[in-house]
């Protein structure tokens, strides 16, 4: 319980927002446009890669200020995601996504 209480202190005693106030909108930005680029299958495993960081940042920052072991959080569904994110990444877009798309009428005969 000390080096949760220690983490948190640390966490709120940090400075990185102050530094870099516009880190949010880039955040929130990049997982929208990541998320679409995920849902239509267009740079799949460029746009997973580039969730993963984020979703590690929310459950690592997030859920230790609320608490990892409290009724009202989403620690369960981040973790779900993020091994989504892991899969997608590995395997890709699959056979209906843009990325298969372009790579067959690309493909000559």
């Amino acid at each position: 319980m000390g080096n949760a209480m220690l983490l948190q202190q640390i966490i709120d005693e940090s400075s990185s927002l102050n530094n870099f106030p516009w880190l949010p909108q880039v955040i929130t930005w990049a997982h929208l446009l990541g998320g679409f680029l995920i849902v239509v299958g267009l740079f799949t495993r460029l746009a997973c890669l580039l969730q993963i960081p984020i979703l590690l940042g929310a459950i690592i920052f997030v859920h230790v200020k609320n608490g990892f072991i409290s009724f009202n959080t989403d620690l369960i569904f981040s973790i779900f995601i993020l091994l989504l994110l892991i899969v997608f990444f590995i395997e890709g877009g699959g056979k209906i996504s843009l990325d298969q798309y372009f790579k067959t009428a690309r493909a000559p005969g």
